[in-house]
């Protein structure tokens, strides 16, 4: 052992850094602060999720987690040689080309991504194969940094729906269900995105991938004990809403919601945890000695010492690693100059039958299309009765802050009467869904998005294409239209919203006409 070093567990405490480390932590670490510097404001923005969303507060543990592994780690990961590795630089090359996407259409999810997938890359580049292997598992935990998991809520919320209804039937409480929604004799109970459970699945799954490694070694039991990771919140989370009308039936609504917000923090993750932990504590089979890492068995690896022939100059990795952010940089800055033309005015045409007429809804309803150049929104109806809603918003381009398929755009406005309670079906290039206002007024709602000769429902959809403009630096614009019918006295809102579609035509052509597109 070099006299510099003191072991400490299963870690070491260096009183002096390695002279082999020396300059490639240096490296790494002007690698690492170049990501952070040049990409603030996306880190800032991460920041601000992990801190003000309860449902990312447990990335905050993170990075506390991630040193506490590679120091686990220290004591055999010191008798490697780093060494910079060309090759690093194809994936770091990719993770910006990610942060370019993210960044050109405005999907936070994919810029966030890039970033920590840089951060990862940045270690392969700088430190090299051997090092990046015996430090695989806490690179790969990096990517909990990343705040994923919204677009699990509709489904989460429509699971946790369905475990409580069928909860509620056997304690003998009728209750029917509609959509998120449980009707009971005390009263109305909705199954929200705050309800869904998303919180405690991904907190748990962060968990868990971190349990089945630290305490597994044997890969069966990884595999069992994250299954049980995901199933157990997903289920406990409905157990805990049927407990929630299970208690307004006995005890009253107001000490159910008392006891519910009490209840429904961390308290409850930390049952769920200890139940997790109690069920698996028995079945560890890693060895309180063990070093997790082999520094001897790596440095032979035959693929590991061919792969680390590709060496790098290390100040060249340096430069290279900073050369490709300000390349991406500089792309997403003029791809972002882009912006399509607008007309000075756009009008909504009545389709021939219909008339527009005032608008007076039973609840307030007006979809949202911040930083739009042009919004519209008119009540037309036939002779038959039917009336339809119809709101369109017309953007110059896509990005933060006007974003067509963002959250809170569109149909469904947060902090409003509205709810979302169920999909609907509709036409196969819609997003259809219901909505539902003070526990008596749904409202039908389609949605489209048309960019160029895209026309789709789907999010998903319009920020690749948006991606694919943004790269290929072409300046389209972007419409989105929504058709919603309340239900009520009149005709049902299905047959509204398809009697008016009948009357326009295709959907994409009168799109166009109305942005007075050629």
């Amino acid at each position: 052992m070099q006299p510099d070093l003191s072991l400490s567990g299963h870690g070491i405490t260096l009183a002096r850094v390695p002279q082999a480390w020396r300059r490639p932590l240096m490296s790494l670490t002007l690698v690492w602060l170049a990501i952070v510097v040049l990409f603030l404001r996306d880190w800032g923005d991460m920041a601000h999720q992990w801190w003000d969303s309860s449902t990312y507060n447990h990335i905050l543990l993170v990075p506390p987690i991630l040193a506490w592994l590679v120091h686990m780690r220290s004591a055999e990961l010191v008798k490697l040689t780093p060494r910079a590795w060309w090759p690093g630089l194809i994936p770091f090359a990719g993770a910006t080309f990610l942060w370019l996407l993210g960044n050109m259409s405005g999907l936070n999810l994919a810029s966030h991504l890039g970033l920590v997938i840089m951060m990862q890359a940045a270690v392969l580049t700088v430190l090299g194969p051997m090092v990046s292997w015996a430090l695989l598992f806490p690179i790969l935990y990096m990517l909990f940094l990343v705040p994923f998991g919204d677009m699990l809520v509709p489904p989460l919320q429509m699971i946790t729906a369905d475990i409580t209804i069928a909860f509620t039937h056997l304690s003998g409480i009728p209750a029917e269900i509609d959509g998120v929604f449980i009707d009971t004799p005390v009263g109305l109970f909705e199954v929200a995105e705050a309800c869904s459970g998303v919180k405690f699945l991904i907190a748990m799954v962060a968990l868990g991938t971190l349990v089945a490694h630290v305490c597994y070694v044997d890969w069966r039991r990884r595999l069992l004990f994250m299954l049980v990771a995901i199933i157990l919140p997903i289920f406990a989370n409905g157990v805990r809403a049927w407990g929630t009308i299970y208690i307004a039936q006995s005890q009253g609504i107001e000490f159910a919601a008392g006891f519910d917000h009490i209840f429904y923090g961390w308290v409850f993750f930390a049952l769920v945890m200890i139940i997790l932990l109690a069920m698996g504590w028995r079945f560890f089979d890693r060895p309180l000695d063990d070093r997790f890492i082999d520094a001897a068995a790596i440095s032979n690896t035959p693929w590991l010492r061919w792969l680390d022939r590709f060496s790098l100059h290390i100040a060249l990795a340096v430069v290279a690693a900073i050369g490709l952010m300000l390349g991406g940089i500089a792309w997403g800055q003029a791809a972002r100059a882009l912006d399509a033309p607008m007309p000075d005015q756009l009008h909504l045409q009545a389709p021939a039958g219909w008339t527009m007429v005032d608008y007076t809804p039973a609840v307030w309803w007006e979809p949202r299309a911040a930083g739009a150049d042009h919004r519209l929104m008119a009540r037309f109806r036939d002779q038959a009765g039917h009336e339809v809603d119809v709101f369109f918003a017309l953007y110059s381009g896509q990005d933060d802050g006007r974003e067509a398929g963002g959250f809170g755009e569109g149909a469904l406005v947060p902090e409003t009467p509205w709810r979302w309670q169920e999909p609907a079906s509709g036409p196969g290039d819609a997003m259809a869904e219901w909505l539902q206002a003070n526990g008596n007024v749904r409202r039908l709602a389609f949605t489209w998005y048309r960019s160029g000769d895209l026309l789709t429902g789907s999010n998903s959809r319009l920020k690749l294409a948006n991606m694919a403009d943004r790269l290929l630096m072409r300046e389209r614009a972007t419409a989105v239209l929504i058709l919603s019918s309340e239900s009520g006295d009149g005709p049902p809102p299905a047959e509204a919203i398809d009697a008016f579609l009948a009357g326009i035509g295709p959907v994409g052509s009168w799109m166009d006409r109305l942005a007075q597109l050629p």
